[in-house]
């Protein structure tokens, strides 16, 4: 390399070669550098102002002494003395500008601002608090916030990114249909999906977000957190009130209407994606899920910054509940096209929302895309950091999921193998109830002796509350691919074979265990519920007791919280009852074929919505309007009654004897009597 190249690059190495500052705030200011630039141990100045001085001393030395006399007198000449061109240097003079206006050296100015930080802890001195100790509190403060355990990386929540890393690009561009032309209408690029080229052009859709204030944000469980609210417009709410029409009617055709007429409606994208999903087309339901959450995201405030996991949302609400069903929605078929670290975190993104209510149960499935996507780290700091606050290994999905997250990572951890076999093992005395029906979900017939042992037999099964067989139930029927591999199964038989010892031996923590199974799992909480509706698995859907079987479940709005906050309501409605108070109108509406009283009926349950409620059990005037349906009830079952009984009298006959067509006659009518009776 020349001279010359050598001092075009010694400015940018000065300036790469910043020295470490200690300011107020006591940051290095070499962190934000590249790493080549602390190479070396040389020694740098004491502050900024020193690098300017020494550059400029440097550029005095090896510069004439008027730079802009020199350039005209070259540009007048025609010709230079090394007969090659060279360029004004007027970053130098710069430098040595603002070196001249520098009347300080670097040891005063350090000297004043080591003065400075003295004196200021000198006057705190009485209370024990300094500056610099506060500075350093923080920044760990906010080390610890930047990594959080839910801290959610916008990268990972690209499904579509993460399927060219599994299938390839040309994969995903045929799944999308994907071809040379673009979308002409300006779509909206979001974080959590990307808009699709057949989706209808995005306009206003009268969705909101506002933040909250501080006592509703303490109200709401917030902390130290910033809570929002989603709000809807007068607009939005008219076609809310006409969405619940199109419910009520039993038609799905009127919910495509409104589909049509208002493309980002979210309630009714989600019911509509539900009529796709149960008829089998679900790419169609798996688009509207997605447009929903574009909804959302465009409506999202300006300080609502899902990364930070600062930001939380009241789920009482009932403009945010949608949002939460819809991601939870969106993260199970992303998880069903094998993009396991996407659903992970869309979980960490519904935990940051309301992590202490966790309102659909997202601890539940947290575990089981944590091992698929082989998060195995992230799984035992989550239990080790909330396992003294939660009691996270009292939900069978955790004290089976760690041992084996565990297990994964014991060839880089020697500690990780006694911890997994005792984790497990305790895992196993804690829920006997669960090996069998793991063994049979993986196609794996055990020994006699485990077979055949009371410990692990029907007795445990049976001997299971029903809050607890759910829990088991569901992990066993989500989780049981992740304990097919062959390594996990000989690991799985050497403990229950050393657990099998324990209980022979007469280990009292055998009974301690069980002990305190009975002491637990007596009822399940409301928001295991709402987890075991919306994740549609059949076994686990199966064991949901016949109350809450037998009450009808809104789709757009799965069991409500009972302490709802209802923001406005829908007008009240005339009732079937009310409106055909004439008992001849009711006659002719008795003889259609369509006729009953569903209609009430959904008025009283669509009433129980803005309450939070599950029907018209929470409905205060109920009784009243119970009575009123079994009395018209009974007078349309007298009616029919009536009409049926009814016999015209034969026509009179001079001579006074009957034909012998007209008696044919009389024995059919005689029969279809019969036959209608």
């Amino acid at each position: 390399m020349s001279n010359r190249a050598l001092k075009k690059l010694q400015p940018q190495t000065d300036a790469y070669s910043l020295p470490d500052v200690d300011l107020l705030d006591n940051t290095d200011v070499t962190d934000d550098l590249p790493c080549h630039s602390r190479k070396g141990k040389q020694k740098k100045p004491a502050n900024l102002f020193a690098v300017l001085m020494e550059n400029g001393d440097e550029d005095k030395d090896n510069e004439p002494v008027d730079e802009a006399s020199g350039a005209c007198e070259r540009i007048e000449d025609g010709s230079t003395n090394s007969g090659k061109k060279k360029r004004p240097k007027k970053k130098k003079k710069k430098k040595q500008d603002v070196t001249h206006e520098v009347s300080t050296s670097p040891v005063e100015v350090e000297d004043e601002v080591e003065a400075s930080i003295q004196e200021v802890n000198r006057i705190l001195g009485n209370s024990g608090f300094s500056l610099e100790d506060s500075s350093k509190e923080a920044n760990v403060e906010l080390s610890l916030t930047l990594k959080a355990l839910l801290s959610v990386e916008y990268k990972n929540l690209n499904a579509d990114a993460e399927m060219r890393k599994i299938f390839g690009s040309h994969v995903v561009q045929a799944e999308h249909g994907r071809g040379r032309h673009r979308n002409r209408t300006s779509q909206r690029s979001g974080r959590l999906v990307q808009p699709k080229e057949n989706w209808p052009v995005f306009g206003r859709t009268g969705l909101s977000m506002t933040m909250m204030h501080q006592a509703d944000s303490k109200k709401a469980g917030a902390g130290n957190s910033q809570c929002f609210t989603f709000e809807h417009s007068p607009q939005y709410q008219q076609v809310q009130f006409l969405f619940l029409d199109a419910v009520q009617s039993y038609n799905p055709q009127n919910i495509a209407n409104i589909i049509h007429e208002h493309p980002y409606h979210i309630d009714s994208l989600i019911q509509l994606s539900e009529i796709f999903r149960m008829s089998e087309d679900l790419q169609t339901a798996v688009d509207l899920i997605e447009r929903a959450i574009h909804v959302f995201e465009y409506a999202f405030h300006p300080l609502f910054n899902i990364a930070t996991g600062n930001c939380r949302l009241d789920f009482r609400r009932q403009e945010n509940r949608a949002f939460f069903l819809v991601l939870f929605k969106h993260l199970v078929n992303v998880g069903q096209r094998g993009c396991n670290r996407t659903a992970l975190e869309f979980c960490k993104l519904l935990l940051n929302l309301d992590p202490d209510g966790d309102p659909l149960c997202v601890l539940l499935m947290i575990d089981f895309y944590a091992l698929r996507s082989e998060q195995y780290t992230f799984l035992i700091r989550m239990y080790e950091e909330w396992e003294s606050s939660r009691n996270l290994l009292q939900l069978p999905n955790f004290a089976f999921s760690v041992p084996l997250a565990m297990f994964h990572l014991a060839g880089e951890n020697e500690n990780y193998v006694q911890k997994a076999d005792e984790m497990l093992a305790d895992a196993l005395l804690m829920f006997p109830g669960l090996l069998m029906p793991l063994l049979n979900k993986c196609g794996i017939c055990p020994d006699k002796e485990v077979s055949n042992h009371s410990f692990f037999g029907a007795s445990s099964q049976s001997s299971q509350s029903p809050a607890l067989l759910q829990l088991v139930t569901l992990y066993v029927n989500r989780c049981h691919a992740c304990w097919k591999e062959p390594e996990v199964l000989f690991w799985l038989e050497k403990v229950v074979k050393s657990t099998l010892q324990r209980v022979d031996a007469g280990d009292p923590r055998v009974q301690n265990f069980a002990e305190k199974r009975k002491m637990r799992y007596q009822g399940t909480p409301r928001n295991i519920y709402r987890h075991f509706i919306i994740s549609e698995i059949k076994d686990a859907t199966a064991t949901l007791p016949p109350e809450l079987v037998n009450t009808p479940v809104l789709t757009y709005d799965p069991l409500p919280p009972q302490d709802a906050v209802v923001s406005y309501t829908r007008p009240q409605r005339p009732r079937a009852a009310e409106q055909n108070v004439n008992p001849l109108s009711l006659f002719v509406r008795s003889l259609l074929p369509n006729f009953g009283l569903q209609e009430a009926e959904l008025d009283t349950a669509v009433a129980g919505i803005g309450v939070g409620g599950l029907g018209e059990a929470e409905d205060p005037d109920y009784q009243e309007h119970n009575e009123l349906r079994r009395g018209v009830g009974a007078l349309m079952n007298a009616m029919r009654d009536l009409l049926n009984n009814i016999r015209l009298a034969p026509p009179p006959v001079e001579n006074g004897q009957i034909g012998q067509e007209e008696e044919e006659e009389e024995r059919d009518g005689e029969a279809d009597d019969e036959e209608w009776n």
